[in-house]
């Protein structure tokens, strides 16, 4: 049941939204009982009516990162894209670089006619470089002005407003790609949360270029996940351990989150609790995963065969979620990024 044709299902290329909607909470809401399979159709304005007092949501705090740079080889003046993936130490980062076939060890990439210049340290195993960053001023600064977000393959327009393309609550900068479940969220609605005694926890997951990369594996537990850098610290894992002690269910804001959450888990005096702390986790949960912190689950519709997919699967059951998911397709739910929300509860 682990094979990657068994997380294929048939989407029409027009439910695939490429525009993010005007009202954040407008989204439609598919509601997924994961014990009985039973399907509700709402709107995300009314997802806290699902939650409970003590329930404690999960919220990724990341920040999207100006991180496609367009600039030109230094001696021939070719045109080259570098994407950002992670810093390793200072002026230092992990970046893809496209077309790799020109840029060698000690090629030189110039942007912003000189107020950035790259050079490229040396060829990595997983075909990534590492390269330095020469510029004088601050780096944030010169990447908010020269950088670019950047968008999913799938949506093919640039947005105007590069804050829809983050989280109301987004905070700490280090990703290349934006926790999607947690657009459909407003100031308004995490005021609500309050009001209604509803806990929230945020931690962080800086999400690399590997969310996108396709599973190619027919056996799908033989793939690899790219590892991704976390932090959580202690106050908001005392929060998201007192909720679970007192009964409350953790409910999970992307998958994200959902991975950040089980890859801290430990037993901790009978109860599963998270530990906080940093580091990287390339945790890749499918069906058969044994989940210790995560009762419930708000996302988005994910791509075929996609480890997200295999993700939701894991938790609601893989027969439940494609069910959910013809449905999702019956009734032109918006998919993918810009697209309606889930909740798996």
């Amino acid at each position: 049941m682990n094979q990657l044709c068994d997380f294929f299902y048939e989407l029409p290329e027009d439910l695939i939204a490429q525009a993010p909607l005007t009202d954040r909470a407008s989204s439609r809401l598919l509601v997924l009982d994961k014990k009985t399979g039973a399907i509700r159709h709402d709107r995300f304005i009314n997802v806290l009516s699902y939650l409970n007092r003590g329930d404690c949501l999960v919220l990724n705090d990341t920040k999207v990162l100006p991180a496609r740079l367009r600039g030109v080889k230094e001696d021939t003046g070719a045109a080259v894209e570098v994407l950002l993936i992670k810093k390793t130490r200072e002026n230092f980062w992990e970046a893809l670089v496209r077309p790799g076939k020109r840029i060698k060890t000690g090629s030189k990439i110039v942007f912003g006619n000189g107020a950035l210049i790259a050079a490229q340290e040396a060829e990595l195993k997983n075909g990534a470089r590492l390269m330095r960053f020469d510029y004088d001023g601050e780096f944030e600064a010169i990447l908010s002005a020269l950088g670019e977000t950047p968008l999913p393959p799938y949506i093919k327009n640039k947005i105007t407003d590069g804050e829809r393309y983050q989280t109301v609550y987004a905070k700490n900068a280090g990703s290349v790609a934006a926790p999607t479940a947690g657009f459909h969220f407003t100031e308004k609605i995490l005021e609500d949360a309050g009001h209604a005694r509803i806990l929230t926890a945020r931690i962080t997951l800086h999400i690399g270029p590997g969310t996108f990369r396709p599973v190619k594996c027919n056996d799908i537990t033989k793939h690899e996940m790219h590892a991704e850098y976390y932090e959580i610290a202690a106050e908001q894992a005392e929060t998201i351990n007192r909720a679970k002690k007192n009964g409350g269910r953790i409910v999970c804001v992307g998958t994200t989150s959902c991975r950040t959450t089980e890859t801290a888990a430990f037993r901790n005096d009978g109860f599963d609790s998270v530990n906080p702390g940093s580091g990287f986790t390339d945790i890749f949960i499918y069906p058969g995963y044994d989940f210790k912190i995560t009762d419930a689950l708000i996302t988005n519709f994910h791509l075929p065969e996609s480890t997200l997919l295999m993700l939701v699967s894991a938790l609601a059951g893989r027969e439940n979620i494609m069910s959910a998911y013809k449905e999702a397709v019956r009734e032109k739910y918006r998919f993918y990024s810009f697209g309606d929300a889930m909740l798996i509860i």
